[in-house]
């Protein structure tokens, strides 16, 4: 078992998600919007205590062992869930999946929070490669496979919370390909006068 651990942004805070997640968690993943293109494994309408339950015999159970699940947090609001990073080891393909809040939207923010937990992966976690997924059509989650590196691989037929999305994208990042983006990036900063 991995502690899990914790990290920090420009912006967020990055924190093993808990119970004490639990009102902020449902505040903003339950939002037809945020879930819809999520896989049909999700229920919608999503129910009552369905946060709850996940929290408590799919994440906690596991958390550090073969799954790995970071509660997004805004620097200025550092006690509010207003979203997730989970990273687990078996793919299904993919080996991540994320959502935040809508009011967080269009901020670059799980760009964000995504870049720690590949470095973690990489570099503690012994990962030689990620594979990632996403409903065609979703835009957003796309720009973030695409702004850290990630390489289009196929698309596949897939079933989501949204009935009239029928196939996925998926996505590959070798660590070779992060390293050399992480380089990249290093060399490429201005620090600011």
């Amino acid at each position: 078992m991995t502690k899990v651990p914790s990290f920090e942004t420009a912006r967020l805070l990055l924190k093993p998600v808990t119970l004490g997640d639990l009102p902020g968690y449902q505040k903003y993943f339950v939002d037809y919007e945020v879930i819809r293109h999520l896989s049909d494994a999700v229920p919608w309408p999503y129910p009552d205590d369905g946060v709850r339950f996940f929290l408590e015999n799919v994440i906690l159970p596991v958390q550090g062992k073969d799954r790995w699940v970071w509660g997004i947090f805004m620097k200025t609001n550092p006690d509010e869930l207003i979203g997730c990073v989970d990273l687990w080891r078996e793919g299904r393909p993919e080996n991540r999946g994320f959502w935040l809040g809508r009011p967080f939207w269009g901020q670059g923010l799980i760009t964000e929070a995504v870049e720690p937990t590949i470095d973690y992966a990489f570099s503690h976690l012994g990962f030689e490669k990620l594979i990632f997924s996403n409903a065609l059509g979703n835009t957003r989650s796309r720009r973030v496979k695409e702004k850290t590196g990630a390489r289009l691989i196929g698309t596949r037929p897939a079933k989501f919370v949204d009935p009239g999305l029928s196939e996925a994208e998926t996505w590959e990042l070798q660590k070779e390909d992060w390293d050399r983006l992480k380089a990249d990036q290093n060399k490429n900063f201005k620090p600011p006068r």
